[in-house]
């Protein structure tokens, strides 16, 4: 087991890689423990949580809503938790996100970790300290910044997943590589599929990378006042893809895929990214078995969506591009002009 930590004003989170659920057990440290998760991770993992109190909630996206947490609040109160319990969330990122946002609120803070059971979750979702659910049609609008006392990533939950689920996961690892790490990502052109085949050393030097990226900038900028917002690269456009898409066409991953290849389109012309490394984006991802196109007709009708984005500022909003391989920078753009570009108008 490896450990990293990071401290942040919220709170301190262990990082542990390379852990096993098991483990949970020690983690617990004697204390009053539920752990919430959803049936198809308990279905392949439940066998894993033998003696602790385990709450299931709803599968999918469409729980991710004050509804769910309004339910675990009273499954809270009915186990009688107090502020000296644990709440675990063991799950993807969904899971992660309302558990972090439930326990963060319930009693005005209870301790909380997370044991993530997919990639995205292991490398993005379970690290920050965001914590929140979506209202409405607007994703993750409702939340909280507070971090877990730890993150426990077992490799081993990977194995039970579809082939779609683990390119979520490279689609923010090629994310991580690509704002603040190019030996990654140029190690990625060179072994991704490695990764993608779930070789263990593969996948532990692509974890391990993507994650100390993440927790390096989230020290520095817990509140994303400022570098954290580098962690949205393809995100602005990939979010409003996943709202206005058909339910289940697209995922988070697929959709953030699609958003970096619009945002290294971007970063050519607003940044001063290269045409060749602009290219070595879609090129990296496709290897990836990600998607790499969208119709004009898709962005025309999901830029309706980013106008109600969160980073909305005026007639402005921040996107996240590369001016280089490795180096991301904060770039507040026209709406309108930019709407142009994305549509191939203003080229």
């Amino acid at each position: 087991m490896m450990e990293h930590t990071l401290t942040a004003p919220t709170g301190t989170c262990r990082i542990l890689t390379d852990a096993r659920l098991e483990d949970l057990k020690t983690l617990a440290q004697g204390r009053r423990v539920v752990v919430v998760t959803d049936a198809n991770v308990f279905a392949a993992q439940g066998h894993r949580l033998e003696g602790f109190d385990v709450i299931q909630i709803g599968l999918g996206e469409t729980n991710k809503t004050l509804a769910t947490v309004e339910g675990l609040y009273e499954a809270f109160l009915a186990r009688e938790l107090d502020r000296s319990s644990l709440v675990i969330g063991v799950g993807g990122g969904i899971v992660c996100d309302i558990v972090g946002f439930a326990a963060s609120t319930y009693m005005r803070g209870l301790r909380f970790g997370f044991a993530p059971t997919t990639l995205l979750a292991q490398v993005d979702a379970a690290i920050g300290g965001k914590n929140g659910v979506n209202f409405h049609r607007y994703k993750n609008m409702v939340g909280v910044i507070r971090q877990p006392a730890f993150v426990l990533v077992d490799p081993t939950t990977l194995s039970t997943l579809p082939i779609r689920e683990i390119r979520c996961g490279l689609a923010e690892v090629v994310k991580s590589a690509a704002i603040a790490d190019r030996e990654l990502f140029e190690w990625l052109e060179l072994e991704g599929e490695r990764v993608e085949a779930l070789e263990p050393e593969a996948l532990a030097r692509a974890a391990a990378g993507a994650v100390a990226v993440k927790a390096r900038i989230v020290q520095e900028d817990e509140e994303e006042k400022g570098v954290r917002m580098l962690l949205n690269l393809g995100h602005t456009l990939g979010h409003a893809l996943e709202q206005t898409l058909a339910p289940g066409s697209v995922t988070h991953g697929e959709a953030v895929s699609l958003g970096m290849v619009a945002a290294a389109r971007l970063s050519v012309q607003k940044a001063g990214l290269s045409a060749q490394d602009a290219a070595r984006i879609p090129r990296l991802l496709k290897r990836l078995g990600l998607p790499v196109e969208v119709t004009t007709e898709q962005v025309r009708t999901a830029l309706q969506s980013i106008r109600q984005d969160k980073k909305r500022r005026g007639n402005q909003i921040h996107w996240i591009l590369l001016e280089a391989i490795g180096q991301g920078s904060i770039c507040p753009l026209d709406l309108t002009d930019t709407e142009k570009l994305l549509l191939g108008e203003g080229e």
